[in-house]
């Protein structure tokens, strides 16, 4: 910047402000990514379970191994898909080292019965010996309906 001598009509001041436009213009941009990506994190295999009555499972020490199928019949083990074929060789590690040998299978309402009952040999094959269905409680889609 220039300054005025001591001959010159006009003094100039330095600016001693910080230009915070730029600042603002990144943490806008990194507000709208991360409002983008975080549901996207948080979404999981989508499947539409049946509506049933019973009682809420308790989560334990260990948790459950969760088998899902979803509306394109496949077979995943929590996030990671699997081939029906492949699915006791998969199983049968994991129950070696549980104490509890319980799975729970979470199933599309749309899915046929019998993929449903094949999935369900394959895990007592592998060593499985309580089985649990995850359904919604009868009326929570309603809910949601509502909240829309």
């Amino acid at each position: 910047m220039a300054f005025g001598g001591p001959g010159g009509g006009e003094k100039k001041k330095l600016m001693s402000e910080i230009n915070v436009t730029p600042l603002v213009d990144v943490m806008l941009v990194l507000l709208i990514i991360f409002m983008v990506t975080a549901p996207l994190l948080q979404e999981g295999i989508k499947v539409e379970v049946p509506k049933a009555s019973g009682q809420v499972i308790n989560e334990d020490q260990e948790k459950p191994v969760i088998l899902i199928i979803n509306k394109e019949q496949k077979i995943f083990i929590e996030k990671t898909e699997f081939p029906l074929e492949t699915l006791q060789e998969k199983l049968k590690p994991i129950y070696d080292s549980k104490t509890k040998k319980e799975v729970y299978l979470k199933a599309d309402k749309d899915v046929p019965y019998g993929l449903v009952v094949q999935v369900m040999s394959e895990a007592k094959k592998a060593g499985v010996e309580r089985l649990g269905m995850i359904t919604e409680p009868e009326g929570a889609g309603e809910e949601q309906k509502n909240k829309k």
